[in-house]
């Protein structure tokens, strides 16, 4: 069931509040942008705590599965040029993409965050390529085709955007501000109370 990656793992069994969070703080200073932290941790606190303290941080809360008495936490770590200006032209807000979606237009979703991200929460139909990956995955594309990228903000979905573009894709468009706003339907792991459905 958890196929979720993580790029490091961070053992927090049997610490009480704060304890989990100065450990993840220290662990995330060490992490690459772009890279997953698991927060292994039996403090049922932490849950509320890590989500609270990600947001206040700057860096994406993905979600925190159960497993037994252990709660996994998943962190992805921001970076600083997903702050930068969106530099791709041609962008569509999320309420367009929703809107060809419920109609039913023939359009390729592609999601450009990491498997995690995509795991816990993502549009229907959508197909993973994290960006890291994405001159592997462009021959899943046809060059006609209109193919709408998203992320968590429309900083790497830009990225993304740009390099299709380059690649000779010429119907392609940056979905903004992307799953960190998005309202329409979705899939993935579905959590209440901290555990999977």
């Amino acid at each position: 069931m958890n196929n979720i990656h993580a790029d490091m793992i961070l053992d927090a069994k049997g610490l009480s509040c704060p304890m989990p969070i100065v450990r993840t703080k220290k662990a995330m200073k060490d992490l690459e942008a772009g890279k997953v932290l698991e927060v292994q941790a039996t403090d049922k606190g932490s849950k509320a705590d890590m989500k609270a303290w990600a947001e206040s941080a700057g860096h994406d809360y993905l979600g925190t599965l159960e497993d037994g008495h252990v709660l996994k936490h998943y962190l992805r770590k921001s970076s600083d040029d997903e702050m930068a200006e969106k530099k791709y032209p041609h962008v569509v807000r999320n309420e367009e993409l929703k809107r060809k979606i419920e109609s039913n237009e023939n359009i390729v979703v592609v999601d450009v965050r990491e498997a995690a991200e995509f795991t816990f929460n993502h549009i229907p139909g959508a197909i993973s390529i994290p960006l890291s990956e994405l001159d592997d995955g462009v021959n899943e594309f046809r060059k006609d085709q209109e193919i709408f990228v998203v992320c968590r903000t429309g900083n790497r979905s830009s990225l993304a955007a740009q390099k299709l573009k380059e690649k000779g894709f010429d119907k392609v468009f940056n979905v903004i501000p992307g799953m960190s706003e998005w309202d329409g339907k979705t899939e993935g792991i579905h959590q209440e109370g901290g555990r999977t459905s």
